[in-house]
């Protein structure tokens, strides 16, 4: 098999704000893995907060020795260093491999097409802005869950979600991406919005202290963990001080280390949820084939771009639907 990869940028239609950092220009790192005259594509979308960058992505890329068989996906599982790059590796693969045999990766695993509605995401912003965009959101009609950026660190959180409700009693997931320091805060913003039904809370302490919290004990809102479950190696831990675990193929590697970590939660009676970074069509596309096995999606990375270079995925009444095609069913956009 031959490799290429490159750095590419997409570009934010707005600003994406949340507790951590601000993005516009976001670069991922992109693969094209070829075998017999066949190409798979994938993209996996690095963050700085986890020690990676997609030039170093490409440089690890680079030093890889890959094996013959394009069917050899076990090849993946040693592979570590750069979980980002090994997942936009792990999409070209499976890519390559569903075009070789003529059949959607979701197909070639036996799954199926759908699962359930993607939650769009609420940026980061003040609580009058935050209730416009939820009403623009829930004008347009294309979606039927929501998540919601907080941690502003100004004592309006619970404003935010207010304003959210007062437009809509849509599921609602609240994400504060670390941004409280104790339980204590937390739960003094969590405590008065259990008559709102909120879903669940992302995230609410660093990863370092929510090994340490007893938030799943006291808050009347479910807890979900993103920054502390990587891989599978970190599944088992966090049924301790969580409810369930953010899944995402950048964190994770790729398909192959998110489907076993499916099998851990269920085991430990865990919710799972998939997630996304702000990827294009490309890496939702892989993260599609997959959505059948969770409970809760996250995959609207795509359609927060000002232009999607990989159309393929489709929003259907919800839902981030992969194409019946070959491979991931994705397209590089022409210029």
């Amino acid at each position: 098999m031959e490799l290429r990869a490159s750095v590419a940028t997409i570009v934010t239609r707005e600003p994406f704000v949340t507790a951590r950092a601000t993005k516009h220009d976001v670069e991922v790192v992109r693969v094209a893995l070829s075998h017999d005259g066949t190409t798979g594509y994938g993209e996996g979308s690095p963050l700085e907060r986890y020690g990676e960058d997609a030039a170093g992505g490409v440089a690890w890329l680079e030093q890889l020795e890959l094996w013959d068989d394009p069917f050899a996906l076990e090849r993946l599982d040693p592979l570590a260093g750069h979980q980002a790059a090994k997942a936009a590796l792990d999409g070209a693969l499976h890519d390559l491999a569903g075009k070789l045999r003529g059949e959607s990766v979701w197909r070639m695993l036996g799954l199926q097409q759908g699962g359930p509605a993607t939650r769009f995401t609420l940026w980061l912003d003040d609580p009058d802005a935050v209730g416009r965009h939820a009403d623009q959101i829930v004008r347009e009609g294309r979606f039927r869950r929501l998540k919601l950026k907080l941690g502003g660190g100004d004592g309006l959180d619970g404003e935010r979600v207010r304003a959210v409700r007062q437009v809509t009693a849509l599921p609602l997931l609240l994400d504060a991406n670390e941004a409280w320091a104790s339980d204590d805060e937390a739960l003094e913003v969590l405590g008065p919005l259990a008559r709102l039904a909120i879903d669940a809370c992302e995230q609410p302490l660093p990863a370092e202290a929510m090994r340490e919290s007893h938030l799943k004990e006291r808050s009347p809102i479910r807890i979900v963990v993103d920054e502390n479950c990587h891989t599978l190696a970190d599944v088992a831990g966090c049924a301790r001080f969580a409810h369930g675990i953010n899944v995402k193929l950048a964190k994770a590697g790729g398909i192959r280390e998110a489907v076993r970590m499916v099998g851990a939660a269920r085991a430990l009676e865990l919710r799972v949820m998939l997630g996304c970074m702000v990827e294009s069509g490309l890496a939702i596309a892989a993260a599609a084939q997959i959505a059948s096995l969770f409970d809760d999606v996250d995959l609207d990375g795509n359609l927060l771009l000002r232009e999607d270079p990989w159309p393929g995925v489709e929003l259907v009444d919800g839902v981030q639907l992969p194409s019946t095609g070959r491979g991931l069913g994705v397209r590089e956009a022409l210029p």
